[in-house]
C-alpha cells in the first residue's frame, strides 16, 4: 500500500459572500506536482435575486483548469470561442496554454431563482513543452461523463480523463493526467493501483472515508509518498472524493496571479502579451 505522508485540512478563505476553502496551496503544502491549486466553493444556498459567482473576465496562461459543478451552474465564456452553461454533475476542462481571457459566472436563471451551490476548481500545471499550446475548452454535462459502477453499485467512478479499467475519460489530457470523481455510499469500498512513479491527488469533498487505514474527512487533502501502488478506500458515510494521478514534471514553477510559467521572464512576457491583447480582447 501507498504510505500517507500527511493529511492536510483545507483553509477557510472566503471570497466575499462565496464560502471558499483552499486545499492547495496552504502553509503546509505548496503543490503536488503537477497539481497546483484547489478551491472548494460552498456548499451554500443562494437566495433568489443573487449576484452569483464573482469570476468575471480574467486572463490565464501556462496551465489547465478542471472545474467540478456539484450544485448550481457555471456560465463559461472565453476569448478562444468557448461558451456554454454547465449544470450540476458536469465539469469544465480548460487549457489556457498560450493564453486567453475567460469568465466563470452564474447563469441568469441561477441568479434569478437561487439555489444550492458547490463548485471546485483544480489547476494542473503544463510542462514547458506545452506551456504555449493552443487554448482549448471542453464542457461536459453529467450525462456525457462515463460512470463505472463498483462494489455492487455502492461506488460510482465518474471518469473524466485517462482511464478506469477499460473505460476511457472523454477529455484527452496533454500530460496524461488521470482524473475522476468518486461517489461512495456508506460502507462502500474500492481498491485500485496507481504506479509508484505517479503523484496522487486525493481530496475528500464530502463525508468521511478510510484510505489505506487512515481516516480522512471532508475538506481533507491526503498527501501520499511514492513508495507503493495500492489504494484501499472505504466510506464511513456517504462520501464524495476527487482522485487524480500523474507523473511529476520536475520543472521550475514560477507563478504570479493568473499565470504559471517556468521563469520570471516568462511571467513578465505573459503580462506584456496580455496588455498587448495577444490573449484576445473581451467583448
Amino acid at each position: 500500500m501507498r504510505k500517507i505522508k500527511k493529511i492536510h485540512k483545507a483553509v477557510h478563505a472566503p471570497m466575499g459572500d462565496l464560502v471558499t476553502y483552499r486545499a492547495l496551496p496552504t502553509h503546509e503544502v505548496d503543490y503536488i506536482d503537477p497539481f497546483l491549486f484547489l478551491n472548494h466553493h460552498g456548499p451554500q444556498v443562494y437566495k433568489p435575486g443573487n449576484n452569483g459567482l464573482p469570476f468575471g473576465p480574467h486572463p490565464h496562461r501556462g496551465f489547465e483548469t478542471l472545474t467540478f459543478i456539484l450544485d448550481g451552474d457555471i456560465m463559461h465564456q472565453d476569448t478562444g470561442g468557448g461558451q456554454d452553461v454547465i449544470e450540476a454533475g458536469g465539469v469544465q476542462w480548460m487549457t489556457a496554454g498560450s493564453g486567453l481571457i475567460h469568465a466563470e459566472v452564474s447563469s441568469e436563471k441561477f441568479k434569478k431563482e437561487g439555489g444550492p451551490l458547490e463548485i471546485l476548481q483544480l489547476w494542473f500545471n503544463l510542462p514547458a513543452k506545452h506551456k504555449m499550446a493552443k487554448p482549448n475548452y471542453i464542457g461536459l454535462q453529467k450525462t456525457e461523463i462515463p460512470v463505472v459502477s463498483e462494489d455492487n453499485g455502492k461506488v460510482k467512478v465518474n471518469v473524466i480523463s485517462g482511464s478506469w479499467g477499460d473505460t476511457k475519460g472523454p477529455v484527452p489530457s496533454l500530460s496524461n493526467i488521470h482524473m475522476a470523481s468518486i461517489e461512495l455510499l456508506a460502507g462502500g469500498s474500492l481498491s485500485t493501483t496507481i504506479a509508484s512513479d505517479r503523484n496522487i491527488f486525493f481530496y475528500v469533498v464530502r463525508g468521511s472515508i478510510k484510505v489505506n487505514g487512515q481516516t480522512a474527512d471532508k475538506l481533507n487533502l491526503v498527501e501520499f509518498a511514492n513508495d507503493g501502488e495500492e489504494l484501499s478506500i472505504e466510506a464511513s458515510e456517504d462520501s464524495y472524493i476527487l482522485l487524480g494521478h500523474a507523473k511529476p514534471f520536475n520543472e521550475p514553477v514560477v507563478s504570479h496571479g493568473p499565470f504559471v510559467m517556468n521563469t520570471e521572464e516568462e511571467i513578465h512576457e505573459a503580462f506584456r502579451d496580455y496588455q498587448a491583447g495577444k490573449m484576445g480582447v473581451w467583448k
